[in-house]
């Protein structure tokens, strides 16, 4: 019995009411900023309302967009191609802050490596779902796609961006653990990942100032320290209630990058304590909802999909939120919905309609008499045992 066009109206209102939050806390964030540089106070704001329009339109046509088109080779190769195109395109463009991330046309920029990310995601659920129980023969089922992985994290570590690529991986390797890789192959990774861990990080001054401030950001207030000491003070601040929507003081010139990477920071301050709880309530929902189209979803490669989205939006709202908290080292990944970027914005909205739209597939009956039918080998049994 398959329960078909029934979108799942939580998941929608969650990722809808994510975005007006969001846009909320971008105007509070960044007025002092855009009024200073722009000489006007909503400057910033109406560009990620414009980005949120574009965007929610994206995912109400991914909504009605059949998923399984995804998996067409004469969509998914050229697709792969285009990304790949683009990412070693934006590396000989301008500099922007030390950095080539964006690919611009006038007023509009667009980074690639938020596209990229999308495209990993959906080769790997195409990938797996060929391959659904035999992830055993190295050469054969795994060596592809750690190729196209690490290519596109190899050119995304050129821009130089570290934690986009930690996000990829975080969520490749969720989606091989879901799809069943034996234990051995994770560790095998592990330790070839050390070396390229103490080059790329330790080997890279400002890195391992980073990671030297994260583990004291005393010791150098002024410098290093700066930016993990003022977001603790921002959401210090907040305490039960906050200080009231727009009356941070931490936004002020004092918290760096308030309205982009450190959002949360300024929605501790503004909104207290029981404001970030539930704005972490609502990055919960959607990952209960995301993963529950996993569970249900009527094929292997709609449930490695869904999979795969909502581990994207989620590891990246935890490592964001943690690295506000002065939990990991900074890392430079923005939170989903309400950072300031509208590549960001516009790739979590095309998720959340992918996401919408393996719902609306959803094989109910089915898939909730595999769940409880006792073990089994197939990905949707594996996938309940780990949701638990």
């Amino acid at each position: 019995m398959t329960n078909r066009f029934s979108t799942d109206r939580i998941l929608f209102g969650t990722a809808l009411t994510l975005v007006f939050f969001g846009l909320l806390m971008v105007y509070s964030s960044s007025a002092p900023l855009a009024a200073e540089q722009y000489g006007s106070a909503g400057a910033i704001f109406w560009r990620q309302a414009a980005w949120a329009v574009l965007g929610i339109g994206a995912m109400l046509l991914f909504m009605r967009l059949d998923y399984h088109h995804l998996s067409h080779p004469a969509i998914l190769f050229p697709g792969i191609f285009a990304a790949l195109v683009m990412l070693a395109v934006v590396l000989y463009t301008a500099p922007h802050q030390q950095t080539h991330r964006w690919l611009r046309w006038g007023a509009l920029s667009f980074q690639p490596s938020e596209f990229a990310k999308l495209i990993v995601i959906i080769f790997l659920a195409y990938w797996l779902a060929k391959r659904a129980g035999r992830l055993d023969n190295f050469l054969r089922d795994l060596l592809p796609a750690l190729c196209l992985t690490g290519l596109v994290v190899a050119l995304i570590l050129r821009e130089p961006d570290l934690g986009t690529p930690v996000a990829i991986l975080l969520v490749a390797s969720g989606m091989f653990f879901i799809a069943g890789l034996p234990w051995r192959y994770f560790l095998y990774l592990f330790l070839g990942s050390l070396p390229a861990f103490y080059v790329l990080v330790y080997r890279v001054p400002y890195r391992r100032d980073r990671i030297l401030a994260f583990l004291d950001p005393y010791a150098d207030p002024l410098g290093s320290g700066f930016q993990v000491i003022q977001s603790l003070i921002s959401v210090g601040t907040g305490g039960m209630t906050g200080m009231g929507l727009m009356n941070s003081r931490q936004k002020l010139f004092y918290l760096p990058a308030a309205h982009t990477d450190f959002i949360f920071a300024v929605t501790a301050e503004e909104l207290g304590l029981w404001g970030a709880l539930v704005l972490l309530s609502l990055f919960f929902i959607y990952f209960w909802r995301g993963w529950r189209a996993s569970l249900l979803a009527p094929d292997d490669f709609g449930s490695y999909l869904a999979a795969g989205l909502t581990l994207m939006i989620f590891c990246q709202s935890l490592i964001n939120i943690s690295v506000v908290l002065a939990l990991v080292p900074p890392k430079g990944i923005p939170l989903p919905f309400l950072s300031y970027g509208g590549s960001s914005l516009f790739s979590s909205l095309i998720a959340t309609g992918i996401l919408l739209n393996i719902t609306r597939h959803a094989a109910w009956g089915e898939k909730i008499r595999l769940v409880e039918n006792g073990p089994s080998d197939c990905c949707w049994q594996r996938a309940a045992l780990v949701a638990m």
